[in-house]
């Protein structure tokens, strides 16, 4: 478990930024299994792959996602605590929608 302004996180999450609403996997999260955020327990519903984002806290639709003290993207959709972070609910600030959009469709 990792230290986190004296709250315990699971030590399979990276907390990048004070200031992050999102952690990161260190390693891959199989859907079903526990975390711990800030001494709350989730359930993965997904599998969470390696270096892939987590909701730290819930997050509003609009809101930005921040990673590094940076923002990074926006949310498309509200994103509860434990849920995982990436493309499906996320816009990029950085990679055009239609690049991802047209990702998606492809399957790749």
């Amino acid at each position: 478990m990792a230290e986190v302004k004296g709250v315990v996180s699971d030590g399979r999450l990276l907390l990048l930024g004070s200031g992050d609403n999102v952690l990161v996997a260190r390693q891959r999260i199989a859907a079903g299994e526990a975390v711990l955020i800030e001494g709350l327990r989730a359930v993965m519903a997904v599998d969470l792959p390696i270096g892939h984002k987590l909701a730290r806290r819930a997050i509003t639709s609009g809101e930005k996602i921040i990673k590094y003290g940076a923002p990074i993207g926006v949310a498309t959709q509200a994103i509860a605590s434990g849920e995982h972070v990436h493309v499906h609910n996320v816009r990029s600030d950085y990679t055009p929608t239609y690049h991802l959009t047209a990702e998606q469709e492809s399957g790749t």
